[in-house]
């Protein structure tokens, strides 16, 4: 599907629930056999949160949604939730729907780190041009070989 906007014509993929739900077992599946699982799964608001919610109950894992929205909102981002569980000496997962530029991971690894091994990423989508890796995801694209807007289902109310 297509849409205009600023007379700019923009492809339109819908990413459905039974993909999400595809994409969040081939991550548990790359974690089981990375030897790696969370003690806690942190869904990146917004986009991260619904997958956050049924990857924590798919592997019985506590879910918290950390704050960052870098393309939404001008309010700085809230780390608070990563420090804590850090603190705590937890595994931390960090998901979200998709790792298109990369500048989301980016900033938590240039503010917080990596926590030497205890802190991974993890996407629904891995977009190839991204400038950040993720240790686990479900699907993989090229956006600069298909240039098309991911729409996921809790982005959109009716299609």
């Amino acid at each position: 599907m297509k849409y205009t906007n600023n007379m700019t014509e923009i492809k339109k993929d819908y990413f459905t629930t039974s993909q999400m739900r595809n994409a969040l077992i081939q991550i548990e599946d790359q974690m089981v056999h990375s030897n790696w699982m969370p003690s806690i799964v942190l869904g990146i608001n917004r986009g991260g949160c619904i997958p956050g919610v049924y990857l924590s109950h798919r592997i019985k894992t506590p879910h918290e949604v950390l704050d960052i929205r870098l393309r939404d909102h001008t309010a700085k981002p809230n780390l608070s939730v990563l420090e804590k569980a850090f603190a705590f000496q937890k595994k931390i997962l960090i998901i979200d729907d998709i790792n298109d530029s990369g500048d989301t991971f980016n900033y938590i690894v240039k503010n917080f780190g990596k926590g030497d091994g205890r802190i991974k990423f993890a996407a629904l989508i891995h977009n190839t041009p991204s400038k950040a890796d993720v240790d686990y995801h479900g699907y993989i694209i090229n956006k600069s070989k298909n240039p098309a807007w991911i729409v996921f289902p809790w982005e959109e109310w009716d299609k």
